[in-house]
């Protein structure tokens, strides 16, 4: 044992990422004495802007749109208690598809071993006991999730040393998954149902419950949650969580979820800790 504090590194793609996937796990954890680190890949700068301008129209700046997340950014990691933030500042690369996506200097754009070498100096300099990122297809297709992840992975083949970091994907069980399809149709009873592709297309994202290792409650955190996505007010149209209102968004938010992928403690699975084997 030494005197370094556990530690967590979660590697996201957009101010607000942090929030929705991992608020839960960064508040608990930060209360728990354990050194939580996150890593923001992107400016945001493709987000709305002010009076919910989009991206592409009229008036829409993303070096403004960047400059008022980063502090949104910076407010929700004070209500997560977030010990260290590190943003890499890549340029956003917006939705796959978009004409942004092809920008110089966007996200996308970036050879993987250029972000992963960076990001390996901060698995150097941090020395995290978990790494948590998005799977291979960044969770539902965005290029940045994507990309943040194949980063993640090669940089902590670039800093391949022992003892190596518990290794997680963040991911929903697919119950819960159809639970926030009803939610949904609850609070947009005029709501479309979706064409078959893209139900197909839905009914794919996250995973079968028995295929999740690892649960974890942050109920008792997820006030702190709620107001870590409400810090992101510019973004508050696109976050469908907080017309919840407290109360049922932490019903429904309390758990959040993962697949490990890499661990050499032989913690069992299903395990309810990110740190289990490790303390």
């Amino acid at each position: 044992m030494t005197d370094r504090p556990l530690t967590l590194m979660a590697v996201h793609a957009h101010p607000d990422d942090e929030a929705t996937g991992t608020g839960g796990v960064l508040a608990r954890y930060a209360a728990e004495g354990v050194r939580t680190v996150l890593v923001t890949c992107t400016d945001g700068g493709c987000g709305d802007g002010p009076g919910g301008v989009k991206p592409g129209d009229p008036g829409h700046d993303p070096t403004a749109v960047a400059s008022m997340r980063r502090r949104e950014l910076e407010a929700s990691c004070d209500v997560l208690g977030v010990s260290d933030l590190v943003t890499l500042d890549y340029s956003d690369s917006g939705m796959m598809g978009w004409p942004s996506n092809d920008a110089p200097g966007s996200f996308w754009q970036t050879p993987v071993e250029e972000g992963a070498a960076r990001l390996a100096e901060l698995m150097r300099q941090y020395r995290p006991d978990v790494v948590v990122t998005y799977d291979e297809n960044g969770f539902y297709g965005h290029p940045d999730h994507i990309q943040a992840h194949r980063i993640t992975m090669a940089a902590l083949e670039m800093t391949a040393t022992a003892p190596a970091p518990k290794v997680y994907w963040t991911t929903m069980p697919r119950s819960m998954m159809r639970r926030f399809g009803e939610i949904m149709r609850e609070f947009h009873p005029d709501m479309p149902e979706p064409d078959p592709a893209e139900a197909a297309a839905m009914a794919e994202i996250g995973l079968p419950d028995d295929e999740i290792t690892t649960w974890v409650d942050t109920t008792p955190f997820s006030g702190q949650k709620f107001d870590a996505l409400a810090a992101h007010a510019s973004q508050g149209e696109n976050i469908f969580f907080l017309k919840m209102g407290k109360e049922k968004f932490g019903e429904l938010m309390g758990m959040e979820t993962f697949v490990r992928v890499k661990d050499a403690t032989g913690a069992a699975v299903p395990e309810n800790d990110l740190f289990a084997g490790l303390r």
